[in-house]
């Protein structure tokens, strides 16, 4: 099935190069950065937009945010191969700007197809972009580390891991927020006691 999955999430990424999403976006882009990590994974964690390393090496979360990301993970028993990492818009915005509303709208279905393909228990969104994808009216700030459900998936909106980098005092509220993590999983999953 791991490989099954893996051909489905392939076959995508091969349709978003083909069909010319965002042509602008790809112009700029050293490449297109769809998603890292196991293709079968039960925590799916989707950030806002690829960044200068990301769009170098071509997987999400790897400069000095995904280094962050990595050790919260460690903090909680995982490894980035445990989980599934992706972004909203999968080329990099020129200059690290936001990814406009429309960039967001056209990479949506795609990100959907993934996330069906996977079939996550939780969908972690780093961020306010990638909540507002999903829970479009909520304010990060008031709901940060609070599971929410919404048409049967559950989501755990957290602050991007970026926040952390430029404020301190976010890094531990981040560290807070990701511990919730197994809890929640232990609540959607009972056999997975660690």
């Amino acid at each position: 099935m791991v490989n099954s999955n893996q051909d489905k999430l392939d076959e995508l990424k091969a349709r978003i190069v083909t069909e010319k999403v965002t042509p602008e976006l790809a112009a700029t882009a050293t490449q297109l950065v769809f998603g890292d990590g196991n293709p079968s994974a039960k925590i799916v964690l989707i950030g806002e937009a690829p960044g200068k390393n990301e769009d170098l090496q071509g997987k999400p979360f790897v400069g000095a945010a995904g280094k962050f990301l990595n050790e919260m993970l460690a903090m909680i028993g995982l490894k980035r191969e445990d989980v599934y990492i992706t972004n909203i818009v999968k080329y990099r915005p020129p200059n690290n700007r936001d990814p406009y509303p429309d960039e967001k709208e056209t990479f949506l279905p795609f990100l959907q197809e993934q996330l069906s393909i996977i079939q996550p228990l939780l969908i972690v969104t780093l961020g306010r972009h990638s909540l507002n994808c999903f829970m479009p009216g909520l304010q990060i700030s008031q709901i940060h580390g609070q599971p929410k459900r919404k048409d049967g998936q559950i989501y755990l909106p957290l602050f991007h891991p970026a926040a952390a980098l430029y404020n301190k005092a976010m890094r531990q509220t981040l560290i807070d927020d990701f511990a919730n993590i197994p809890l929640i999983m232990q609540k959607l999953e009972p056999s997975l006691t660690t």
